[in-house]
């Protein structure tokens, strides 16, 4: 049975042969379920702690999702999956950008108490001017 917040076997057979095998010593948890729980967590926003046991130990799934994230296996499976989509066409390239700008009032700066000062400047020192002649 597949949840809500878990691959389908659509994607995890995308997703499968991008996973490392596993080393030598001893047997680790099954690669589908420790991914399902990442995606979970990610999907959900829970602490590790509070991840449901159906998804093994929750250090097991932390330590592997941060083995798989210092290593680059997300960065090299999503760049992976985006070229066999290209490839066939799967995925649109269309890109907007939005240039909206949102300032912000000049007594919006924070200066601790009412009236006092927090001791920040907001003046730039550059190298080649004294901070003690500005």
């Amino acid at each position: 049975m597949i949840r809500r917040h878990e691959l389908s076997d659509a994607e995890w057979e995308l997703l499968a042969p991008l996973i490392p095998s596993a080393g030598r010593g001893r047997p680790r948890a099954e690669d589908r379920r420790v991914v399902n729980g990442m995606v979970y967590k990610i999907r959900t926003g829970v602490s590790w702690r509070d991840l449901p046991e159906r998804y093994g130990s929750w250090k097991s799934v932390y330590t592997r999702f941060r083995r798989y994230a210092i290593d680059g296996v997300f960065t090299r499976a999503l760049q992976q999956i985006q070229a066999r989509a290209d490839a066939t066409g799967d995925i649109d390239w269309l890109v907007q950008i939005d240039s909206t700008i949102v300032r912000a009032h000049q007594h919006a700066a924070a200066t601790g108490r009412k009236g006092g000062n927090t001791g920040r400047t907001n003046r730039t020192i550059t190298p080649s001017v004294d901070p003690a002649e500005a």
